[in-house]
């Protein structure tokens, strides 16, 4: 593709999407590459209630898809295509995919992060009917349920706390007879009433027709199995796991600055090359919600108009 583009955007999730509209209504030449289908984590959530204006009942792939529209209405071109390796040095970037070559005067990275699976038989059946990594997102939809919290880090166990104020009881299932939990985070979990634990454990499948409504336990010492059966009135319970992100920054490894596989920027999505900017779930951050990535990408774009000017 000969053609230089003013921007173009990596990713076509919220970030993504908020960062082409961005730069569209800029009057900025815009392509968002994108490999498989615009939506990322969000498109896996069946219900989304924490977005401001959604409507009611939204769901991910509804928000996603009134987003799309939204940006090829500001006239901003979507390619499918998979990008394998990036010259991100000099006044036009250079992006090479499995289809073809992208020129662009500044490249905004939006690839986002998936979490870590739990690795139990069956799970990606149960992703959103059941399963979870986003108590944010999904916690209030198990009020009054029970709920299990695969993990044993800091972030697990603060999550955990979180979910019992939607959950009747919440369950930390961890393979370790201890938790990985900084000292303080742990006092707090353990004088907590609705926290209880299940030591030296691992989810080894999950099971249900349409809804998960049981699950394999098995213990990481003795190799006994057992089986969580949900309460009979409830028919479901709730599962996440929190033991960690991966993010999707693989190509930009020696390239960019990253901490623990995130893009480091600064509070305007710049990264430590001129021209390129990240935003989103990608990027090192405190909160990773649909309202942040959106904003994340509106900053980034705005910041690319600013940078383009200064070539002039």
């Amino acid at each position: 593709m000969s053609k230089v583009y003013d921007v173009i955007v990596i990713g076509g999730g919220p970030a993504g999407l908020s960062a082409a509209l961005y730069a569209g209504r800029a009057r900025l030449n815009t392509l968002v590459l994108e490999k498989k289908k615009e939506g990322g984590q969000i498109a896996l959530t069946s219900e989304v209630e924490n977005y401001p204006g959604c409507l009611e009942g939204e769901s991910g792939p509804s928000l996603i898809e009134r987003m799309h529209k939204q940006v090829l209405h500001f006239g901003a071109d979507f390619v499918y295509d998979e990008i394998e390796s990036v010259v991100l040095e000099g006044s036009i970037k250079q992006l090479k995919g499995k289809k073809d070559v992208y020129k662009a005067k500044t490249i905004i990275v939006a690839t986002g992060a998936s979490s870590r699976p739990i690795g139990c038989e069956n799970e990606k059946e149960f992703i959103g009917k059941g399963v979870s990594y986003c108590a944010t997102c999904d916690g209030s939809f198990f009020e009054d349920f029970d709920i299990y919290v695969v993990g044993g880090g800091d972030t697990a166990v603060e999550e955990a706390m979180f979910l019992t104020k939607f959950g009747r009881n919440v369950t930390i299932i961890h393979r370790r007879d201890e938790l990985r939990a900084a000292k303080s985070i742990q006092d707090k979990a353990f004088k907590n009433p609705k926290l209880k634990f299940m030591w030296d454990s691992t989810v080894k499948e999950v099971r249900g027709d349409g809804l998960l409504s049981s699950m394999v336990i098995e213990n990481t010492k003795t190799g006994e199995q057992t089986v969580v059966e949900a309460d009979e009135e409830d028919m479901t319970f709730g599962l996440f796991g929190f033991i960690g992100y991966l993010p999707k920054t693989e190509i930009f490894k020696d390239i960019l600055t990253l901490d623990k596989g995130y893009i480091v920027t600064d509070e305007n999505m710049k990264t430590n090359i001129d021209g390129v900017f990240a935003a989103g779930d990608v990027r090192v951050k405190s909160l990773r919600q649909v309202v942040t990535a959106t904003a994340d990408g509106a900053i980034a774009a705005v910041q690319a108009e600013k940078y383009i000017e200064s070539l002039d």
